[in-house]
């Protein structure tokens, strides 16, 4: 892992495979670690420069306020464009979470700057209430998901174990969200718990929003493009990722029947397989 100055800010990140070969560039949810080992792994395998990384107020790219973000959807959009011209782009872009919700506005406002676009577990909208025709975070689990009482921040396992109940909550696995949060705490810049929660659990980006819409943008994409949802997603729904590959040209949709929020172990083959098919 190193870190790379782009746009202004530096953005951490982490390389698998040759340097000469095609560039696929992973943008976190938020952090680097939301892309799994292995998958960065096959990629890499399959002939692929893998570099994931982390957005904004989480892992080692630049923090400023957690609580008060002074940038946009569109400022993550050009820190991922201008991340791919450093690495030498033009670069397969995909984002998981709210990392494809960057990944959408990056590939609509900087074109050039990528050959394909794969987005996994994320919706056409911004933060916030989402279209009628859109289907809702499922309350039942956000109840008890939001909830529960905060960790000690300052306690590594008190907060892997409040991330393994979380992944129970949300159909996830609770040992590898176990493992992860110990290594997104491990990765966090801080102890308050504004950075903690931007780590692991986000909620800065709640507070994100991107003008204009883009939604009605989505059919300009003209690169290739996959779509990849869990069936079971109680956060973002499948109908989310259905609208996605409806509303871009020419997408693939990969529906993963077993998986929830994140992509388990026993899908990162289909998954790769997938992604080494668009460039």
């Amino acid at each position: 892992m190193t870190t790379i100055d782009a746009n202004g800010v530096t953005l951490g990140i982490e390389s698998f495979g040759d340097d000469g070969a095609p560039l696929v560039l992973l943008a976190g949810g938020t952090t680097m670690l939301s892309w799994p080992d292995a998958l960065c792994e096959r990629l890499a395998a399959g002939g692929r420069r893998v570099v994931r990384y982390d957005l904004r107020d989480s892992g080692e790219s630049t923090t400023t306020d957690p609580e008060f973000p002074s940038y946009t959807l569109r400022d993550l959009a050009a820190d991922a464009a201008a991340l791919a011209a450093v690495l030498g782009g033009p670069a397969h872009l995909a984002g998981i979470g709210v990392g494809g919700m960057v990944a959408q506005v990056a590939a609509l406002d900087h074109p050039g700057a990528f050959s394909a676009l794969t987005l996994v577990g994320t919706r056409p909208v911004a933060p916030g209430p989402p279209d009628a025709d859109l289907p809702d975070h499922d309350r039942a689990t956000m109840r008890r998901l939001f909830t529960r009482p905060m960790p000690d921040w300052t306690d590594r396992e008190a907060v892997a174990r409040f991330a393994a109940a979380g992944a129970e909550i949300l159909g996830d696995d609770p040992v590898a969200a176990r493992e992860l949060a110990a290594r997104v705490w491990d990765r966090t810049p801080g102890t308050a718990p504004a950075f903690h929660t931007a780590n692991q659990l986000g909620m800065v980006f709640s507070r994100l929003d991107c003008a204009p819409r883009w939604r009605e943008r989505l059919p300009g994409i003209e690169v290739p493009a996959l779509v990849v949802h869990g069936h079971r997603d109680p956060f973002f729904p499948v109908g989310n990722g259905e609208a996605l590959a409806r509303e871009i040209p020419g997408a693939r949709l990969l529906v993963l029947p077993a998986a929830a929020t994140a992509i388990p172990a026993t899908a990162v083959d289909e998954v790769a397989g997938a992604m080494l098919t668009l460039a």
